[in-house]
């Protein structure tokens, strides 16, 4: 069975609980007049798989793109394993590797094969040797579920599987936390199901996770803690139980009653 390891050697607890992992304080995101983050405070400990959901344009996938600083925020705090964030550099990148992220569009290198994208950060950025990097490669397109299509070119694979390949991509940096922006939302509804999966496993296994999502049936399965986001504010933070059964806050019973009528 594949195990996610910590840095230590150590095989991930499966409760979450260890400790904060990623930590926002008072984080303020503008575009231009917009004011898309207000005052964020959120806390997110290891082995914790917190999912994101609300309204779009809430501020969900510009929270999610301010942790690895795809989005810089105009002021407040976010720490990574007790580390500020930095602006730019070589430290940035660093930390940014720590940071597994997974795009609503793959985002692979379409002249690079399936194999060849999962490898090129390992090579490049840890610096692993190709022979060590390939092994790896094979061994999380394996647990995906895609180790047959490690030769072929991303055109050449639906887009659940393009999606399960980025996820191998984003494991093979062995990050601290892996953040998911929307990750079923460009597939083919029978395609969301086998990246679900892949997910869910995940969870089970103790990968700190932040989920962007509209998929409910995996809030309610997979996460510890839910966020609702609306107007750039966390609104409500609870338990999924809690959460879908008796939302404290009349914007989350708005939305609740929305989604899950249809």
């Amino acid at each position: 069975m594949f195990q996610l390891m910590t840095d230590s050697g150590n095989v991930a607890s499966d409760t979450p609980g260890g400790g904060p992992l990623v930590v926002l304080e008072k984080v303020n995101k503008y575009f231009g007049e917009l004011h898309v983050l207000k005052d964020i405070d959120l806390t997110i400990h290891r082995g914790e798989v917190v999912v994101v959901i609300g309204p779009s344009g809430g501020g969900k996938s510009t929270l999610c793109r301010s942790i690895n600083r795809l989005e810089p925020i105009d002021d407040g705090t976010i720490l990574l394993d007790g580390k500020t964030l930095p602006a730019e550099g070589k430290q940035l990148a660093g930390l940014r590797a720590d940071v597994g992220m997974v795009f609503q569009s793959f985002n692979l290198f379409a002249h690079k094969t399936i194999l060849q994208n999962v490898t090129l950060g390992p090579i490049k950025v840890r610096k692993t040797a190709k022979a060590a990097a390939e092994q790896e490669a094979l061994e999380l397109l394996d647990r995906v579920g895609i180790a047959n299509q490690a030769q072929k070119y991303p055109a050449q694979l639906s887009g659940g599987q393009q999606q399960r390949a980025a996820i191998a991509r984003a494991l093979a940096m062995k990050p601290k936390v892996m953040l998911f922006d929307e990750p079923t939302s460009a597939l083919d509804p029978e395609m969301v199901k086998e990246v679900l999966d892949v997910m869910t496993s995940l969870a089970s296994e103790g990968m700190t996770m932040i989920v962007v999502t509209h998929e409910m049936g995996f809030a309610r399965r997979a996460a510890n803690k839910v966020i609702f986001m609306a107007d750039g504010q966390i609104i409500e933070e609870n338990s999924p139980e809690d959460f879908f059964t008796n939302a404290r806050t009349e914007r989350a019973k708005d939305f609740l009653s929305k989604i899950l009528t249809h």
